[in-house]
């Protein structure tokens, strides 16, 4: 990729200014995205990573995938690094930021992504359902907040939670990841007041996006539903969190990201 030199003269002197790849929009950024071994987590590291940005992967148990995440970026000529924890430990969320903040020494971005997506109705709902639902979905990332705002209140950087439609419209059959995605909508304008100036926090609400694996009745229904009569692309999100990495004067705000299903 061609490389940019920026210079200014300063009593005759000729200074370089900056040392930016043309194209980037987060040059020497550190960002870390949860849940980025796989699917959305992972095409939003790659394409931060392609942005400019280095990238911490956090996984949970997708070694592999995360390893095979850091070579692409290492790739791009960009520095990366898999570090594993279980969201569900409060001690496991700070170590996976302290282990960022030793290894990069600072962090900007963070990307709230990990999530599941458990059906169950207000029959088949179960404790077990309700608690794997909201720890990760909702308790996860305010943890996680918690622990970057020291880092993030440094660098002026940014939150981008992972809400999505059912958090918007509820869906009778995913009770409890509605309600959880709902309460993501709700973290993300507390953070946003709680964290401001020196943060801003901001939200996606993805409709359906068609990833390798799904089962192919996901895209019909909501094709039928969908103003735009298609399913979204991971790189849809992706263009969404560099928006809102970006946007210097947008925060508490939740982007829905739906082809206007939820209109």
């Amino acid at each position: 990729m061609p490389v940019l030199l920026e210079c200014v003269t300063v009593s005759g002197l000729r200074m370089m200014e900056k040392d930016t790849r043309i194209g980037e929009t987060v040059p020497g950024r550190v960002a870390l995205v949860t849940g980025a071994a796989k699917r959305l987590g992972r095409a939003v590291a790659l394409r931060l990573a392609e942005e400019g940005a280095d990238v911490v992967i956090h996984y949970r148990t997708s070694r592999v995938e995360a390893e095979s995440a850091v070579g692409e970026i290492e790739k791009l000529g960009r520095r990366a690094a898999a570090i594993a924890a279980d969201l569900g430990s409060v001690a496991e969320i700070k170590r996976l930021f302290d282990e960022t903040a030793k290894q990069f020494g600072r962090l900007d971005i963070l990307v709230n992504s990990a999530a599941n997506f458990l059906p169950a109705s207000t029959i088949s709902t179960t404790e077990e359902i309700w608690d794997a639902s909201l720890d990760t979905n909702l308790r996860a990332p305010f943890f996680c907040a918690q622990a970057a705002a020291p880092l993030l209140r440094r660098s002026k950087g940014v939150i981008i939670n992972f809400a999505d439609a059912g958090g918007l419209l509820g869906w009778p059959g995913y009770i409890p990841h509605s309600v959880s995605k709902a309460g993501v909508v709700m973290l993300t304008k507390v953070l946003a007041k709680a964290l401001a100036p020196e943060v801003r926090v901001n939200a996606i609400a993805p409709g359906t996006i068609t990833m390798a694996g799904d089962p192919p009745e996901w895209e019909r229904d909501f094709i039928k539903l969908a103003s735009l009569q298609r399913s979204g692309r991971p790189a849809d999100i992706a263009e969404a969190v560099l928006y809102l990495v970006n946007a210097k004067f947008v925060t508490g705000q939740v982007l829905g990201v739906d082809g206007g299903r939820t209109l």
